[in-house]
């Protein structure tokens, strides 16, 4: 057998690598108990959402026997996952309404200033995007993972105007400011 030289490299399979500026939060962990002879065995489940805060976002769900290695599972899954979501100067273009399951979410644009106003799931989603005036109201279940899946469920019908006017063979007219008004002299 030949002897190995330390001077050739390795061939590894190259892997497609994500961007490093994703910012992941975990939204639940769910610890579950099965009875055994001997005592209880727990699993972990873990609800991540993934996003660049620049218009992709995803969800991961991920199961394992500890906790460090579910929302490694869950991670891995939430960026296979991601979607471009239309956003408009840090806000939503218009209101929108998204159902999955039980869960149902209302999301409405706010002016400048506003925040996210938004609690738990709803709030991950909106801040892993990059949306940072909104108003949100969960109407539905209160299930975790519905309420996320619902979520990314209203932002994917999002459309901004120029891509609808585009689509209906439309042109838009630019803006003409109006002529200043003289005073009326009396």
């Amino acid at each position: 057998m030949p002897p190995k030289s330390r001077d050739r490299k390795q061939s590894r399979p190259e892997t497609p690598r994500e961007p490093k500026e994703t910012t992941e939060k975990v939204v639940f962990i769910n610890r579950c108990a099965k009875v055994v002879k001997g005592g209880r065995r727990f699993s972990f489940s873990a609800l991540i959402v993934c996003g660049d805060q620049k218009g992709k976002v995803g969800v991961g769900f991920g199961k394992a026997n500890e906790v460090s290695e579910a929302i490694r599972k869950a991670t891995d899954a939430s960026k296979k996952r991601m979607v471009k979501i239309a956003v408009q100067e840090n806000t939503i273009p218009h209101m929108v309404t998204g159902e999955f399951g039980g869960g149902r979410v209302l999301l409405r644009p706010a002016s400048p200033g506003t925040g996210v106003i938004a609690g738990g799931g709803v709030r991950a989603v909106l801040e892993a995007v990059g949306i940072r005036d909104v108003l949100a109201k969960s109407l539905g279940s209160s299930n975790h993972a519905n309420v996320v899946h619902a979520t990314i469920a209203a932002l994917s019908q999002l459309r901004l105007k120029d891509d609808v006017f585009r689509l209906r063979g439309k042109t838009i007219r630019p803006k003409v400011a109006a002529a200043p008004t003289e005073p009326a002299s009396a």
